[in-house]
């Protein structure tokens, strides 16, 4: 199961999901890109930064 970042939405990894992806098995905790297939199940998970992810990012930084 993964769970989106930014609405802790959880989803089921279609069977397929790995293929075609660096990956041979995920870990508790590893961040991913997803996209959802027609089923609503997570397929096509690839590596992303924070921004693709859109996870919050601190304030901005200070002028001097």
């Amino acid at each position: 199961m993964l769970v989106r970042d930014t609405d802790r939405s959880e989803y089921d990894l279609a069977p397929n999901a790995l293929e075609g992806s660096i990956f041979r098995m995920l870990r508790q905790g590893q961040r991913v890109i997803f996209e959802l297939d027609g089923q609503n199940r997570a397929t096509r998970l690839r590596l992303g930064s924070e921004v693709d992810m859109g996870s919050p990012t601190g304030p901005p930084p200070v002028e001097p």
